[in-house]
């Protein structure tokens, strides 16, 4: 058994090669989360794992110094919980040693398996905090090898589907027709709510904490929804609170277009290929761009879709390729 780890930020994600295993917890390590703890307490169902393959994102969180701190913490607990590990650098090459090198690696394990499927195209993976915009020529991805550079080339847009707060997505809203409202721009809400309010995702998909610490169910996101416009629920209606939510998507639908639509102009794209558990955004980005849409959750499940870093880092290490940009 082949196993994969993505160890992000907010979130650690297992998977084994054949999917059998594909797990997600909730691990926020700018709160000190073990992240050994966890490994610790779930070997047991990894025991017989021939391999297993890293791939992080965890080392940007600010509890760590520095990147190079952060990659060698996380590397070192899961060395100490397993011993055939294998971790994948920028360049899509497995390697042993520690390094910054191997940081903010997702992406790269799933655009090179994406890459062995279709060699030309524009893989997305819209998660709980970031959205990956890789361009794959010729079966190898084409992006900038740092988030830094990344985010200036828009295949990084820091913008998800559940931890984004929504005052970083928009400034006013629209209101009772013409009638135009500023936000606040404190942490009343985050994207989940909005998603939560739109029915486009379930109690179950709401993951992360809330921004009042209180209840991930509908009528308490339209609370913190409220609040954004400085509200309370008798001041504003369920329709309001839908429009607002409404406008939240659209914009953050339209900042994924602004980023593709520029991918793609220096890339012949002809296909999107959508994970994520935000994957349900791509369909609109496709649409607007006139780009075919395919989703992972068609093709392996949502569960795979929703950790497919994890999936694809254990898919590479079972037969593993070296891919030279």
């Amino acid at each position: 058994m082949i196993i994969g780890i993505d160890v992000g930020g907010a979130n650690t994600k297992i998977s084994s090669a054949d999917g059998s295993i594909a797990e997600s917890y909730y691990l926020p390590l700018w709160k000190k989360k073990d992240i050994k703890s966890l490994l610790e307490g779930r070997r047991s169902k990894y025991t017989g794992a021939d391999a297993v393959g890293v791939v992080m994102t965890g080392e940007l969180s600010d509890c760590f110094a520095s990147k190079d701190h952060g990659v060698r913490f996380i590397a070192d607990a899961i060395l100490s919980v397993f011993n055939d590990v294998h971790f994948l650098d920028a360049n899509g090459t497995f390697v042993s040693s520690v390094s910054e090198a191997i940081a903010a690696t997702n992406w790269v394990a799933s655009a090179n398996l994406i890459g062995t499927e279709f060699p030309d195209a524009l893989f997305m993976d819209i998660g709980s905090t970031t959205s990956d915009i890789i361009p794959i020529v010729d079966g190898v991805p084409r992006a900038a090898r740092t988030d830094f550079e990344r985010l200036k080339r828009n295949e990084l847009v820091y913008s998800g589907i559940l931890r984004t707060n929504v005052a970083t997505i928009l400034d006013r809203v629209m209101l009772d027709g013409p009638s135009v409202c500023r936000i606040s721009s404190e942490l009343f809400a985050i994207t989940a709510d909005v998603y939560s309010v739109l029915g486009d995702i379930s109690e179950a998909d709401y993951t992360c904490e809330t921004p009042d610490g209180a209840g991930r169910d509908v009528e308490s996101a339209m609370r913190r929804l409220a609040r954004v416009v400085c509200c309370d629920m008798k001041e504003i209606c369920n329709e309001e609170l839908a429009q607002i939510a409404k406008q939240i998507k659209e914009r953050q639908v339209q900042n994924l277009v602004d980023a593709a639509l520029e991918v793609c102009e220096r890339f012949d794209c002809g296909v999107i290929i959508a994970g994520g558990l935000g994957e349900f955004l791509v369909e609109d980005v496709a649409r607007r761009l006139g780009l075919k849409h395919i989703s992972l959750s068609n093709r392996y499940g949502k569960g795979i879709s929703s950790i497919f870093p994890a999936y694809a880092v254990a898919r590479l290490l079972e037969a593993p390729r070296r891919v030279v940009p």
